[in-house]
């Protein structure tokens, strides 16, 4: 897998991931490129962009937490749940205050039912939302259960309502500064949106949007992360030359982490280093099968394409 890996991108207000996808494809010259998760074209912050065999683990890295400074505007409803949707209602703001924020925002932490906005990517009936919300049409969404593990309130200053957000999955901030307004019976809507992480990967170590830009090829590279970065989190195995053989074949290996349960997700790596895969533990932890399994990634200088 010489042109696999992970560039994690700060992705700049006024485009989208598919434009951040396409200029990656383009400056570094490769076919299989993908992302982890959606970014809203007027939200800025972490896109991690997965090169090479390394987009086998979009799914995994897309399930991991994300963190999100946002701003609200409290007293508007709009038709996409940010600022840059159609007004729907106003209200006037009065005497709303840190506290009252703070209370109604406890409501919305932990595993809570949330309805996904029209101008999302979810499908519906061979369709994503969006599309439909579009061409002007509006259609039933079943809640969903997403996880909010943290809500915190920054600042509140008038009708301005800065949060940080840790969350789960599928969790859209549109939707819970639609659903926290309602509570303080004002509506609100966002009006500055920040991903500041996803998995391992924050907004500190990510890619400058003017260096993706403009920057040598080879300054691009130099900040790709092997493709094992998109899972550091995970417990991990080590295999011997044979074993490694088992696995890369589709076979499940006699090795799993000290005290894994069955189910457990575990990167699974040569004794070299290289990574082969992604392996479930089973057998009540004994053994650990093939789930993904990545080709010819080997430690070492990166081959670049031409």
């Amino acid at each position: 897998m010489a042109d696999a890996g992970v560039l994690s991108v700060d992705k700049i207000a006024g485009v989208t991931s598919f434009d951040a996808v396409a200029l990656v494809r383009r400056r570094l010259g490769l076919e299989r490129v993908g992302h982890a998760g959606t970014l809203d074209p007027d939200a800025t912050g972490v896109l991690p962009i997965l090169l090479g065999e390394a987009t086998k683990l979009m799914a995994y890295l897309a399930d991991q937490d994300k963190a999100y400074l946002t701003t609200l505007r409290l007293g508007v409803t709009t038709d996409t749940g940010d600022l840059s949707g159609r007004v729907l209602s106003t209200s006037p703001v009065e005497g709303v205050d840190r506290a009252q924020v703070e209370a109604a925002s406890r409501s919305f932490v932990g595993r809570i039912k949330q309805v996904p906005p029209m101008y999302s990517a979810v499908h519906h009936q061979g369709q994503r939302l969006y599309e439909l919300a579009r061409q002007g049409v509006e259609v039933p969404r079943e809640p969903r259960e997403v996880m909010v593990h943290s809500l915190e309130v920054q600042e509140v200053d008038g009708a301005c309502v800065r949060l940080s957000i840790v969350c789960g999955k599928g969790t859209y901030v549109r939707a819970l500064a639609s659903d926290l307004g309602a509570a303080l019976g004002c509506g609100a809507a966002v009006s500055k949106l920040a991903r500041t992480r996803v998995g391992p990967f924050t907004l500190a170590d990510a890619t400058p949007w003017d260096i993706l830009s403009s920057a040598p090829a080879a300054e691009l590279w130099a900040r790709v992360q092997p493709a094992a970065a998109a899972l550091a989190g995970w417990a991990a195995v080590r295999l011997d030359t044979r074993a490694a053989d088992r696995f890369a074949h589709g076979q499940a290996v006699e090795i799993a982490p000290a005290g894994a349960s069955d189910g457990t997700l575990v990167r699974v790596h040569a004794a070299d280093g290289r990574m082969l895969g992604v392996g479930e533990v089973t057998h009540a932890g004994r053994q650990t099968r093939p789930m993904r399994i990545l080709h010819a990634d080997r430690p070492g200088p990166r081959v670049r394409p031409a």
